[in-house]
């Protein structure tokens, strides 16, 4: 048990470390392209700590185990939203500013209802993964061209962007990525253990300390952007990271090998994936005045992360 111990507190000081000087380096990299934050949270922030997902998914499509490949991918997306959210308005209520930004919420949500509707049959085909990487592709560009119109006098009041040569940007993001990726590694890799050492069941391990463990580069990150003030890079961590396991990790997954899907899968992670969604949908257009989401509503998606937690421990004991 010592060592699966030691593997989780390593990771958790490789993560914080790496996120910090991740955030450094998006943040350089912002200034040195020219284009707004939030492009750079959605691009860099939120598919480059999606990683964990991503090899972890299409380990498990490879392996034949698609019960772990959805619930990675779904389960950090509901953790993105409930857990990283709902920690970060916490600490300091998040700022929406952007106009930008809250083009980017229906997007998520036509994504997620493209997810759902893939997995009514039971089944995420070859071509259902070709479909969802078709779709990612389409959204990539969409996303640069509409940032590229973002005046970057906006993105200069917004963010407190440190100035820094090309080559030390790029040092930050690579040395930050790779952290936040050999982080949540180790963590998860103790945390497996120490379940396993435990007994407690490996499904339950997959939809929570799988996914919250892919998701800790996510949170790390997240919270060191919010405590900075660079509200519009964690909000497009989020949704940029929940783009991107649903399109890519999964679309890569089921590409790999067809993955047969658990009524469960739909019926309860989908469905509260879905709810979350709107809410954070909600929440977004609600204060349009204001443009924060708030403490109260931090501890609101919080509290729902730890609900759903239940509801899956409940329905596998």
């Amino acid at each position: 048990m010592l060592i699966p111990v030691l593997s989780v507190v390593a990771g958790l000081a490789v993560l914080v470390w790496g996120a910090d000087r991740f955030v450094d380096g998006a943040s350089g990299a912002a200034r040195l392209l020219g284009v707004p934050a939030l492009l750079i949270g959605i691009l860099i922030m939120g598919f480059g700590t999606s990683a964990p997902e991503l090899v972890v998914s299409a380990q498990a499509a490879l392996a034949g185990n698609p019960g772990l490949a959805l619930g990675n991918a779904y389960g950090s997306n509901i953790s993105n939203i409930a857990l990283i959210l709902g920690v970060s308005a916490l600490i300091v209520p998040v700022t929406v500013k952007s106009g930008v930004l809250r083009r980017e919420f229906p997007v998520l949500l036509a994504v997620t209802v493209l997810a759902a509707w893939q997995l009514v049959d039971g089944m995420l085909s070859r071509w259902d993964g070709i479909v969802l990487l078709v779709v990612f592709h389409v959204l990539i560009g969409w996303t640069i061209v509409s940032s590229m119109r973002t005046n970057i006098d906006v993105m200069e009041e917004e963010v407190d962007i440190k100035e820094m040569t090309p080559g030390k940007a790029a040092l930050w993001l690579l040395v930050g990525l790779v952290g936040l990726v050999a982080g949540s590694r180790l963590l998860v890799s103790g945390a497996v253990d120490i379940a396993a050492a435990l007994g407690v069941s490996d499904l339950v391990v997959g939809l929570t300390v799988v996914a919250i463990g892919t998701s800790l580069p996510e949170l790390a990150a997240s919270i060191v952007a919010t405590r900075r003030g660079e509200h519009e890079m964690a909000l497009g961590n989020v949704i940029g990271s929940n783009i991107f396991n649903t399109l890519a990790v999964v679309g890569i997954a089921a590409t790999v090998h067809p993955l047969s899907v658990e009524p469960a899968v739909l019926e309860r992670d989908v469905l509260f994936m879905g709810l979350l969604t709107v809410s954070l949908f909600i929440v977004g257009y609600r204060h349009r005045a204001d443009g924060r989401i708030n403490r109260v509503e931090g501890l609101f998606l919080f509290m729902a992360y730890a609900a759903y937690l239940a509801w899956v421990v409940r329905s596998v004991v």
